[in-house]
């Protein structure tokens, strides 16, 4: 189907319906460094989504939007977590900027580190020439239900 085609044409190995592809990687968990992977969530709903930068100017209140929601995701048992290619320590220095000053505050959600672009790659958001995720935009589908 076209979709699946766009898919394997970006290099992502998640499709609606299988399994997620699992990923390892060092995460900024309430300020501390943390190995997390997939496969700790299996049976679960999660939701991954991914950003390109840190220190942008969109990102944060999205990012913020969902962390600040959390206790509702718990509720319906549903992990969250983000994702960008920038590294744990640079994840760490925006979580320790003040929100007024266009950090990220203390979050609820870990910030996953991609800086090999594994993850990004495997769930087909890596834009390959700047070395980043795309976010979500609104013509970009979305893999919706994968199994962990």
């Amino acid at each position: 189907d076209e979709f699946q085609e766009e898919m394997t044409l970006a290099g992502s190995k998640a499709f609606i319906g299988q399994p997620a592809p699992n990923f390892k990687t060092t995460a900024v968990v309430n300020g501390d460094f943390k190995e997390i992977s997939l496969c700790q969530f299996k049976g679960k709903y999660v939701v991954l989504f991914f950003y390109p930068l840190d220190f942008t100017f969109v990102c944060p209140t999205e990012i913020i939007a969902f962390s600040d929601r959390i206790a509702e995701f718990k509720q319906l048992d549903v992990a969250v977590m983000a994702c960008s290619t920038d590294s744990h320590f640079s994840h760490l220095a925006w979580v320790n900027t003040d929100r007024k000053m266009g950090g990220l505050g203390a979050m609820n959600i870990p910030i996953l580190a991609d800086t090999n672009h594994t993850i990004s790659r495997a769930y087909g958001v890596l834009k390959e020439d700047d070395g980043i995720a795309y976010r979500q935009k609104k013509d970009m589908h979305a893999i919706s239900n994968c199994s962990v």
